[in-house]
């Protein structure tokens, strides 16, 4: 049986932070060029993330899938779990940085375990911080919410456009270029001053 190949996958959760680091730990660990899968922009806890699906696909039994850590395969004990398992049952070996992942040794799969259960506190601590400080700003006055589309003056030229029933709702939609749901929801929240 011929040794299998190194497959190596990495993410980052948003455009700013750069891939280029975890890309070269895997390089460093003898992961070739061309067998990198990366995600740009993608958290750890959404599961469809086309880099992963691709290098889940690209490995074969007798491979090895190498991440740089495992937080970069997965924030969730579950999701963690449900590959390793995945790849066990397909003969794939999974190597977090230098250790290789062994479902078979206790002390393997308790280390595993431990290090998913960090990765899922550290997105649970960082949802609590980013509550607490929206709830703060909030209360200072200074979370307003997502600027509207559409200014005050364009509002109500939608609005007087829609009130003399020359155009559907697409038409302004493209007119202004907002989508559907933006037109009507200036619609709605006209309609709603006028009622209250």
């Amino acid at each position: 049986m011929t040794p299998g190949i190194s497959i190596g996958y990495a993410r980052c959760s948003t455009d700013k932070q750069d891939l280029e680091a975890n890309r070269q730990i895997l390089l460093d660990l003898g992961v070739p060029e061309d067998r990198i899968y990366l995600d740009r922009a993608y958290s750890g806890t959404t599961r469809a993330r086309p880099g992963l699906d691709q290098a889940l696909a690209a490995v074969r039994p007798g491979d090895t899938l190498v991440v740089p850590k495992l937080d970069r395969l997965a924030r969730s004990v579950p999701d963690a779990r449900q590959i390793g398992d995945s790849l066990a049952t397909r003969n794939i070996r999974l190597q977090l940085s230098t250790m290789v992942y062994d479902p078979a040794d206790p002390m393997g799969k308790m280390f595993f375990n431990i290090l998913a259960t960090f990765a899922e506190f550290e997105v649970d601590l960082l949802r609590m911080r980013t509550r607490e400080g929206m709830a703060i700003a909030k209360a200072k006055g200074k979370l307003k919410g997502r600027a509207p589309k559409l200014s005050a003056p364009r509002q109500a030229h939608l609005r007087k456009l829609h009130a003399a029933g020359e155009h559907t709702i697409a038409e302004l939609a493209e007119l202004f270029e907002v989508s559907r749901p933006t037109v009507y929801r200036v619609l709605e929240r006209s309609q709603n001053a006028t009622t209250a």
